[in-house]
């Protein structure tokens, strides 16, 4: 009976372990490994390529905005810092020669 519950305790404890770790790497996108050690999902390896394809897709969209995104922003600032100096000509100009 003394040597039931400290067997008894381990078993518990192991299996909430192995509980625990499986839904981690489940919940953090690891995939699942099956009794031998073989990868449980995804199931087949189109369907990684095919998530692989969709991303560098959506990869090259988001630089080519990024691209565009920053010629805009060379644009304004530009506009911001010439007009800024253009501004202060022409006040100078209105001041008149200083005696």
């Amino acid at each position: 009976m003394k040597l039931a519950m400290p067997i008894t305790l381990i078993t518990v404890v192991g299996v909430a372990g192995w509980v625990a770790t499986t839904w981690l790497r489940i919940k953090n996108g690891y995939p699942l490994d099956g009794a031998w050690g073989q990868a449980v999902y995804p199931k087949n390896d189109q369907e990684a390529i095919e998530r692989v394809r969709l991303l560098s897709q959506e990869n090259a969209q988001l630089r080519a905005e990024l691209g565009s995104v920053k010629d805009r922003l060379a644009n304004i600032e530009k506009i911001v810092v010439d007009d800024s100096h253009r501004l202060t000509a022409e006040i100078d100009a209105l001041r008149g020669p200083s005696n």
